[in-house]
């Protein structure tokens, strides 16, 4: 199958970026595979969406995609459209570490000057208070212990997890796990 061109790119995205809006209005899957259906008969507008579900079987005259594969692709654009926003929001959130890191390079130079040349203590004091900002920016500092307890301090009962639970339970007592075991 050959490359989406630009133009169809952008109407896939917009298709996704709709399909989220749609879920999170309260919209069910099938519901917003067909709001977004490409195949007039299935549209719920009774329009052709661009790119819509279904657009390569509606380009080629065949029958529009069943109930299934209607959930199946609303479902997966929806997983899509969300992981280029936790990418997007990550990026973010590293550009912003680094300018407050930067931030804090210069008010820590500042500080120290004055902490070292002219041993005030308030300035030392704020060389320190720089410093304790800076490891938790960049997570230098680690919690000597951390607990998790069930109710009234006994242990967790476990019953029936899938793997993504006790993955997600392991994130919350190894404060390694987050970074690779870093």
């Amino acid at each position: 199958m050959p490359r989406p061109t630009r133009a169809q790119r952008a109407a896939i995205a917009q298709r996704r970026a709709d399909a989220v809006e749609l879920r999170l209005a309260g919209a069910d899957p099938l519901t917003v595979g067909r709001k977004l259906a490409a195949d007039p008969a299935l549209n719920s507008d009774r329009i052709a969406y661009p790119l819509g579900y279904g657009h390569e079987l509606y380009a080629k005259g065949r029958p529009a995609p069943d109930e299934e594969t209607l959930i199946r692709s609303v479902n997966r654009d929806i997983t899509e459209a969300l992981e280029q926003r936790i990418a997007s929001s990550q990026a973010d959130v590293e550009a912003l570490r680094a300018l407050e890191d930067a931030r804090l390079d210069r008010l820590f130079l500042v500080a120290y000057r004055r902490a070292v040349r002219d041993g005030e203590l308030p300035a030392i004091d704020r060389a320190l208070r720089i410093m304790e900002r800076r490891a938790r920016l960049r997570g230098l500092d680690r919690p000597l212990r951390t607990e998790i307890s069930g109710q009234d301090g006994g242990p967790i009962e476990v019953t029936d997890a899938t793997a993504d639970e006790l993955a997600a339970l392991i994130a919350l007592t190894d404060p390694d796990a987050e970074r690779g075991g870093q």
